[in-house]
């Protein structure tokens, strides 16, 4: 069958524009540019620092205050008017030192009274054993003469103790601190005269945690730091049996001598104790940064390059730095760039000084 001309142009022009599209697209491909390749992120670069455990002496820090050893107020023990205190505040006393006197009024001739009465019972006394002797007198008759005097000298004794009372003495050395009454105060027994202060030896107390408890004992050298600036050595002379139930902390003193009574009491104390040795690193206290936990650590490479962190105890401070334990005996620190890093990471790292 002949085809007709129309049919034969139709199909030739059909075949030659999907000629002409698979031409253009083949076209489009070969002069169309190359997509490039995604690269990869190079690591973050860190400056690390290999440390060695090392063994270092272990200290337990504590706060506390300094204390009078022993702190009394001076009370009256009989009633009367004050009329001598001759002690000015803040002077070093010894023990018997008069601190106030009150006034003596009738207790002098109380003792004078006594005393006559004694004399008195003496004599009858005398008679008694003499007629006993004699034989003009039973013996229950002396003794009862004898008891009399007894009573008689009890008397005295009595009135004279309570002269003597009127004197309130220091019954230790140490620093009259406070004069409380004043000349023409009235004082009745046990109102206080004055505030007494012994400073030799001068008490140091502080609070130990229920794990650091453990690690003291009596007898413990420490080393004190005042907040006034001196520096002094003392021992642990009293440790509590008890914690203390609102803080769960034990209560402990140091005693340290002050025979010149330089040091004060009432002064904030940091109280050094040494606990044997540890191994521990020395880093800088730069590097110390929280996890996402809120731990307080360092973060270090491992033997990968993979960032890691580990949680570190701090067990003393100098100035050289800060030791802490926690860490492997040999660690990789991050000392520079931690901050830009993430634990699980890649880094790469590049050691201080240039080698490790």
């Amino acid at each position: 069958m002949k085809l007709k001309p129309s049919y034969l142009i139709a199909f030739v022009f059909s075949v030659l524009i999907l000629l002409w599209f698979i031409y253009g697209t083949v076209r489009n491909e070969t002069t169309a540019p190359a997509t490039p390749a995604p690269t990869q992120q190079a690591a973050p670069s860190v400056v690390i620092k290999r440390l060695h455990a090392e063994q270092h002496e272990n200290f337990i820090n504590l706060h506390g205050r300094s204390e009078a050893a022993r702190e009394v107020f001076i009370k009256a023990e009989t009633a009367g008017l004050v009329v001598r205190t001759p002690i000015k505040a803040g002077s070093i006393v010894k023990r018997g030192t008069l601190i106030c006197q009150q006034d003596i009024d009738a207790r002098q001739a109380m003792v004078d009274q006594a005393k006559a009465v004694l004399r008195a019972r003496e004599l009858e006394y005398s008679a008694a054993q003499k007629l006993v002797d004699k034989g003009y007198r039973s013996s229950t008759q002396a003794l009862t003469a004898l008891a009399a005097l007894d009573g008689a000298k009890a008397s005295v004794k009595q009135t004279q103790i309570e002269l003597g009372n009127v004197n309130m003495r220091a019954p230790f050395g140490g620093v009259f601190e406070q004069q409380v009454a004043e000349v023409g105060d009235y004082l009745a027994p046990g109102q206080p005269c004055g505030l007494l202060l012994e400073l030799d030896p001068l008490s140091i107390t502080g609070e130990a945690t229920e794990k650091q408890i453990a690690r003291l004992k009596l007898g413990q050298i420490a080393h004190i730091t005042l907040a006034t600036g001196e520096a002094v050595t003392g021992t642990i002379t009293y440790i509590q049996s008890k914690a203390n139930p609102a803080t769960r902390t034990f209560k402990i003193k140091v005693t340290i001598a002050n025979k010149d009574n330089a040091l004060k009491a009432g002064v904030t104390a940091n109280i050094k104790l040494s606990s044997g040795t540890t191994l521990a690193h020395l880093i800088p206290a730069s590097v110390l940064t929280l996890d996402e936990a809120g731990n307080v650590g360092v973060r270090y490479l491992d033997g990968l390059n993979i960032v890691r962190f580990a949680q570190v105890e701090t067990i003393d401070e100098t100035a050289a730095g800060i030791w802490v334990t926690g860490l492997a005996a040999r660690t990789d620190l991050i000392i520079r760039g931690q901050d830009y890093v993430a634990a699980g990471t890649e880094a790469t790292p590049s050691y201080e000084g240039g080698s490790p």
